[in-house]
């Protein structure tokens, strides 16, 4: 499997950004898809997860503030709208499918900064 992210960037507090993430190899659809974040000096964690195009789980930071959605044709791609963004949510992004032990993509820095 093979997963692009991109839609990361500076941006200021209460600002928003969307990310995108793409599998680019796999022949079948993917039904559950992640987005994990890695802050500085944190371990890695979950932000949101989504199955099929409706079951969506959210991190406690994340809900009310980050969508995860799959609303394309392909749907081997997910997004993740963030809004009302904080400094804490400073970090790099990464697309994961199957797990810790599975596949994950090169990441995506977000930088929430005045």
């Amino acid at each position: 499997a093979h997963l692009v992210e991109s839609g990361g960037g500076l941006v200021q507090p209460g600002g928003s950004l969307n990310l995108s993430c793409s599998e680019t190899e796999l022949r079948v659809v993917i039904r559950t898809m992640n987005w994990y974040r890695q802050s500085p000096g944190k371990e890695r964690e979950l932000v949101a997860r989504i199955s099929g195009r409706t079951d969506t789980t959210y991190a406690e930071f994340a809900k009310g503030r980050f969508t995860i959605s799959r609303d394309g044709p392909d749907e081997n791609t997910i997004f993740l709208g963030m809004k009302k963004l904080k400094p804490e949510d400073t970090g790099v992004y990464y697309c994961n499918i199957y797990g810790d032990d599975g596949y994950w993509g090169q990441g995506t820095q977000v930088t929430v900064s005045s």
